[in-house]
């Protein structure tokens, strides 16, 4: 975890500038950097990191009380020595076993941490897809990316990556179920930790190890992120000309119909948005030529990058 988040703040300062469009629901929505992008993924991660510990702490616990957690044949000194030994906590009071929320908790974080891997994976896999092509993974020289089709790049560590996270989640819901014990204790949880617990771990381990080898060699095309912007128009500074309506004189509701009907112009033919806005006589009676042009500056969504680095990098 240590190494992805390493390698995730070294690919953020290195594309902290490089602008690319940002998508919600899958559609262009208004500029961000790839930097930006990464810096969130650090944060979310950084999280995990934390979690982790948590969770950690959470089930390193030492029970060696007794049939029913009585320590009725057992001294409790005995407990305590062998906990110190070990490096754990003795439990504060248990069964026949340390109670089973604490290794609910520990596979739950564990799918939690599989849930960011698979959001970044998806991340990449979404920006390698031919008609987008704006980041891909790393291509070796002599790497075959299908059997039969010798021209396919696919995003095949990536696609492992989503599997694996299936594979730790699958845990998850095994051990919130083995919480409920009968009484002081049944066996019913202990074939289901003999599987996920190993599986769970490695699978999570191999993961991180491989994202991190995967965010170290991203092959990134700002070039496609600026042509893929571009293709819309300039629409992507829609809200800012529907704000400055607004700050103008014109109701929102106002606003955002003359800002509609021109950008849907420009989504139907491709014809610039700020020339349409400068024609539309509704809109050029708020504002001038020059002011839509100020709006059409990439610098406006990018002016706070420096604030988010800081807040990301100096406090985590």
């Amino acid at each position: 975890m240590e190494a992805l988040l390493e390698s995730l703040k070294k690919r953020a300062y290195e594309h902290k500038e490089t602008i690319t469009i940002g998508r919600s629901h899958g559609i262009h929505a208004e500029p961000t950097t790839f930097g930006v992008k990464l810096a969130g993924y650090y944060a979310e991660f950084d999280r995990n990191l934390a979690r982790l510990k948590t969770a950690r702490d959470e089930i390193a616990t030492c029970a060696i009380s007794g049939a029913v957690g009585t320590y009725a044949n057992i001294d409790p000194r005995i407990e305590e020595y062998v906990a110190k030994h070990l490096g754990l906590a003795c439990e504060p009071v248990s069964t026949q076993v340390i109670p089973r929320d604490r290794h609910a908790a520990f596979f739950a974080t564990l799918g939690v941490i599989a849930s960011s891997i698979e959001r970044l994976a998806t991340e990449i896999r979404h920006l390698q897809r031919t008609e987008v092509l704006e980041a891909e993974e790393f291509f070796s020289a002599g790497q075959k990316g299908s059997s039969a089709m010798p021209h396919k790049r696919n995003p095949v560590l990536t696609e492992n990556l989503t599997g694996l996270a299936r594979l730790v989640r699958s845990a998850v819901v095994p051990a919130m179920e083995n919480v409920a014990l009968w009484h002081e204790r049944d066996i019913s949880h202990s074939s289901v930790e003999r599987g996920i617990g190993p599986d769970a771990t490695i699978h999570l381990d191999f993961a991180l190890n491989r994202l991190r080898g995967v965010v170290d060699g991203l092959v990134v095309y700002p070039e496609n992120m600026i042509a893929n912007m571009n293709k819309l128009g300039g629409l992507h500074n829609s809200q800012r000309v529907l704000l400055a309506l607004v700050e103008a004189g014109t109701s929102r509701e106002d606003a955002y119909r003359l800002v509609q009907r021109n950008a849907m112009v420009t989504w139907k033919d491709g014809s610039p948005f700020n020339e349409l806005l400068k024609a539309d006589e509704e809109v050029s009676a708020k504002l001038s030529d020059e002011q839509i042009d100020e709006m059409f500056d990439l610098g406006y969504h990018t002016k706070r990058v420096d604030e988010i680095f800081r807040r990301v990098f100096e406090q985590a």
